[in-house]
């Protein structure tokens, strides 16, 4: 850096009243112009130097702070406002001088955590697991993440990703201390990964809507898999089998849908739910019932794809409307002094629409 420059930093950090550099960033506000959200650390303090568009800096730097974040502003006429982020008036221009966050809001800052945990003064619990140890942990918190996501509630979004993140932090913790990659590895991997398929937002590629984005993206994957050396696969490969039935039944007919291999009218689909039903009704062993049903729930797997509906979702919301109806029958069963087993099914059956009529 020039004396100039070095002499100029030293004269801003001085106006705005900053003696400790420690951890600091400091970088020109032209730096931002193409960026999306701020490129240091929230829980360090930064310098963000001659700022001459408030509101495009404003904007990223929200990314990673709330509207009530202290800063200072050194405005060109060289007076030191005290102010917050949110408060920032466009045609304030100047270097903007931001405190850091508490320490927590940095990725940096979990896995030091992580490692923490896993290191010989850390927790017992923690440094006893393994990936397949973790196996089941990682699948309970996705589904409690998903769970947070059908019903919508922010708030629990934030807690259940958090504990998916921490996961996906423990895993690579461990994938450290065996050997085998970092962390660092897993982001830059999946980076490359994102910004190599998506050449029409990294790239010169233009395309021409969803459809072209889908056909080139299986063409990037298939030439990868050639450079890779990797055998040829099928349209179905690469698919986890772990994936709930319903789930992987519903992207095998959409990969297949994709060349073509699909059913020209909806009528098709529910001309075969009434052959699979006559089949099940047909079915003489155990083993032949169980093969029809399952071509009969991949069948209606087929119609919800055509009616845009996620099987997934239909079954999990009935599955809840189920419990919520059951649940008053016990309560009404309770109220009157009944035993379940003791009632006969017309009895409950009578409650279930009662509990149908309130709308449960």
């Amino acid at each position: 850096m020039p004396d100039f420059a070095v002499s100029r930093l030293f004269s801003v950090l001085s106006c705005l009243g900053v003696t400790e550099v420690e951890r600091l960033s400091i970088l020109q506000a032209a730096g931002l112009s193409t960026a999306h959200v701020p490129p240091f650390l929230p829980d360090s303090p930064a310098l963000v130097l001659d700022v001459q568009d408030v509101a495009l800096t404003q904007m990223i730097l929200l990314y990673n702070y709330p509207a009530h974040q202290p800063v200072r502003l050194l405005t060109e006429a060289g007076a030191v406002h005290e102010l917050t982020l949110g408060d920032w008036q466009v045609g304030e221009l100047g270097s903007l001088y931001i405190l850091a966050r508490e320490p927590g809001y940095a990725f940096e800052t979990f896995q030091e955590i992580i490692a923490h945990l896993r290191a010989p003064d850390g927790c017992p619990w923690d440094r006893k697991q393994t990936h397949q140890s973790l196996r089941q942990h990682l699948l309970e918190e996705t589904y409690e993440a998903i769970e947070a996501i059908d019903e919508n509630d922010p708030a629990k979004m934030v807690e259940e990703f958090g504990d998916v993140l921490l996961q996906i932090f423990l895993h690579a913790q461990i994938g450290y201390e065996a050997g085998e990659y970092r962390l660092a590895d897993v982001v830059k991997g999946i980076s490359d990964k994102i910004i190599r398929r998506h050449p029409h937002v990294f790239g010169e590629v233009l395309v021409d809507g969803v459809g072209e984005v889908l056909t080139n993206w299986e063409a990037i994957k298939k030439e990868e898999r050639k450079k890779s050396g990797a055998s040829e696969k099928g349209i179905l490969d690469g698919l986890p089998r772990a994936l709930p039935g319903l789930q992987l039944a519903l992207e095998y007919q959409d990969r297949a849908a994709r060349v073509g291999f699909d059913w020209p009218e909806v009528e098709g689909v529910l001309d075969k739910i009434r052959e699979e039903i006559d089949e099940v009704r047909r079915a003489e062993t155990p083993d032949e019932l169980a093969g029809e049903l399952g071509d009969l729930f991949f069948a209606l797997v087929n119609l919800a794809r055509w009616k845009k509906v996620d099987a997934e979702v239909a079954l999990h919301k009935t599955n809840l409307k189920f419990k919520r109806r059951f649940g008053h029958i016990e309560k009404r069963a309770r109220e009157l002094g009944r035993a379940l087993p003791e009632m006969s099914l017309d009895e409950m059956d009578a409650l279930w629409n009662e509990a149908k009529s309130q709308g449960l």
